[in-house]
């Protein structure tokens, strides 16, 4: 009788030392995976788990009940990509009020600012286009003068130099 208080207290203590933490079983398994060499990918995952492991929700310390463990992580998942609702409340429903309606305000004053950057933009395009065609019709004017004054594209002009 005591062998088999013994050997199911040796079992829940080595599933025990498979939590999330630095036991001596999880730095066990870090060492020999990357002592293989070929299994080092196993090490690095397990500094993380043992770093950030409750923080993912994995707990493989609980492997017998693999569907409470899988429901566990499934949570902690979603809270951790899905957490706004979660991080937002404090439980004082007029400071969350007051903060729902200030991000909500703040939230207009971006849009307002974005329309304004944007308008602001199209009249620096427009401005733009308004300098580089007068640029090209001073060019295009000085270039029908040269032309007309004789010496077109292409011919030698004054000093042996190619006038454009």
């Amino acid at each position: 009788m005591n062998t088999t208080t013994s050997s199911s207290s040796s079992q829940g203590n080595w599933r025990h030392q498979l939590r999330p933490a630095w036991t001596p079983l999880n730095i066990a398994i870090m060492v020999v995976a990357f002592m293989t060499g070929v299994f080092w990918f196993v090490g690095v995952f397990m500094i993380a788990y043992m770093i950030w492991g409750r923080d993912w929700g994995l707990d493989f310390s609980t492997w017998g009940n693999v569907e409470q463990s899988m429901n566990r992580m499934g949570d902690n998942l979603k809270s951790a990509f899905d957490g706004k609702a979660q991080s937002n409340r404090t439980g004082n429903a007029a400071f969350d009020e007051w903060r729902e309606n200030e991000i909500k305000r703040l939230e207009e004053e971006r849009k307002k600012l974005e329309e304004a950057k944007q308008e602001f933009q199209s009249y620096m395009e427009e401005l733009q286009k308004a300098r580089d065609k007068e640029e090209f019709d001073r060019f295009w004017s000085q270039w029908n003068a040269r032309r007309d004054s004789g010496s077109g594209p292409g011919s030698a002009g004054p000093g042996g130099t190619i006038n454009l």
